[in-house]
């Protein structure tokens, strides 16, 4: 997602419902007191991660993306918002990211597991930077049952997008998981207090507590 019109595209497309819904969902399963540092890992342009700054204003949050075509309409966001003061961008592919904490109260994160070559390498970043009773919040896309499911869901979701747009949404959607193989990596990586739900479509989640 380097390619600048693939990030302007991204930057520009109206996300409103799927990531009204992270914010909705999380605050749902997590309604205590957001305080403390955030991870966001693959915060791309940075909707989600601003979304979440204004939802919980206490919070700081540290966002990681491999990709500095996004994280400059990020920090354009950033900065328009005025949160420059509590959101700070690091440009680092996982898992070779030097963080400012070790670990992390809260880790959240937004379709970045589709991206990743290895899905072993979020699992440890989980794994890594997280304690206990820290939070753990993943969205990501759902892989259809067709490829003829996965042209109708772009058709619905996505008309009227830039073409760019529209070719990496079926992209994602044919690199995405099912719930199946996403609790395979989790029970890989020793990771079993998460549990895989799917939101809708074309989403599911992982989110629990560490012990």
């Amino acid at each position: 997602m380097n390619d600048f019109a693939q990030a302007r595209a991204y930057a520009m497309a109206d996300f409103d419902e799927p990531h009204s819904q992270f914010i909705q969902i999380f605050s749902e399963l997590f309604p205590e007191k957001i305080d403390s540092a955030v991870l966001d890992l693959g915060c791309g342009s940075g909707d989600v991660m601003v979304r979440f700054a204004n939802a919980f204003p206490l919070s700081r949050i540290y966002g990681v993306d491999g990709a500095s075509r996004m994280l400059q309409f990020a920090q354009n966001r950033i900065d328009h918002q005025m949160l420059h003061e509590r959101i700070k961008l690091i440009h680092a592919t996982l898992p070779d990211v030097t963080l400012p904490l070790k670990t992390f109260n809260t880790i959240i994160s937004n379709s970045l597991l589709h991206h990743v070559n290895d899905p072993s390498t979020m699992w440890q970043m989980v794994n890594n930077h997280t304690k206990s009773g820290s939070r753990i919040f993943i969205m990501d896309l759902l892989r259809p049952e067709s490829v003829n499911d996965a042209i109708t869901i772009v058709e619905q979701y996505a008309d009227g997008e830039p073409d760019i747009l529209q070719r990496d949404f079926y992209n994602s959607l044919l690199a995405a998981y099912r719930v199946e193989e996403v609790e395979e990596q989790l029970a890989k990586a020793s990771i079993d207090y998460l549990t895989v739900k799917v939101i809708g479509d074309r989403h599911l989640i992982i989110s629990g507590i560490r012990p």
